[in-house]
């Protein structure tokens, strides 16, 4: 049921994700911004897309992998595999900057409660919104830009810059997750706020990304066609 090729690509794919945001986020943003936040997040993606998207599908995230699923486009029998690669990439990712960030002297980086997505006690529904609109629109590109009449070639720049876009829209209010995998593995080195705010960033990316996939096979009616409809279109 588990390919361990497949379980690598994903592993991997979402290692370098967690990469960018930790090596951006901690050492670029303080004098680069948020704008070099989103690009690392982006162009990573992209270039894992290109590098193993053909092994695995370069899913790289759980609301991805359930979003596809709700789309028809993957077995529901696979998504935990995938699931727990991405975490589990996610977090060796975090681990490694974290040991990289406790070398360094304090004062000129953000920290990781600086990176991890918080919503705080007042702003916990808009923040849900934000993720829920935010995931649906990445996994409807995604589905869109990789189906039977798109240019799939060249899907991992649509679904790249797709990212960019949504985490300059996001990170200012939430830190753009979009990804349980991402958030989970910034909060086991973010304190307590981030722990305490990380089942919303599972619960409204995972909403988020099953509507979208559900819009996605509607609008490009991907639904199997009955048998007896079948039958009639081989006559």
């Amino acid at each position: 049921m588990f390919d361990s090729r497949q379980l690598g690509a994903e592993f991997l794919g979402t290692f370098a994700l967690v990469s960018a945001v930790c090596g951006a986020g901690l050492f670029s943003a303080p004098s680069a911004g948020l704008v070099a936040v989103a690009f690392a997040v982006g162009l990573s993606v992209l270039a894992m897309a290109f590098a193993v998207g053909s092994i695995s599908g370069g899913h790289f995230n759980p609301a991805v992998t359930l979003g596809l699923v709700a789309a028809g486009r993957f077995e529901i029998n696979r998504a935990l595999g995938y699931i727990v690669a991405q975490v589990l990439g996610g977090a060796v990712a975090a681990a490694i900057f974290w040991f990289i960030l406790s070398g360094l002297p304090a004062g000129k980086w953000n920290t990781f409660t600086a990176i991890s997505n918080i919503a705080g006690p007042n702003a916990m529904v808009s923040s849900g919104v934000l993720e829920i609109v935010i995931t649906g629109l990445f996994v409807f590109v995604i589905v869109s830009v990789t189906g039977g009449n798109a240019l799939v070639a060249f899907a991992p720049i649509a679904i790249g810059l797709a990212l960019v876009l949504f985490h300059l829209m996001a990170i200012p209010v939430t830190n753009a997750s979009l990804n349980p995998a991402r958030a989970t593995a910034t909060a086991l080195f973010g304190g307590p706020a981030a722990v305490q705010s990380l089942w919303l960033f599972w619960a409204a990316p995972i909403v988020g990304g099953v509507i979208g996939g559900m819009a996605a096979r509607w609008l490009h009616n991907e639904y199997p066609r009955s048998a007896s409809r079948r039958r009639r279109s081989r006559r």
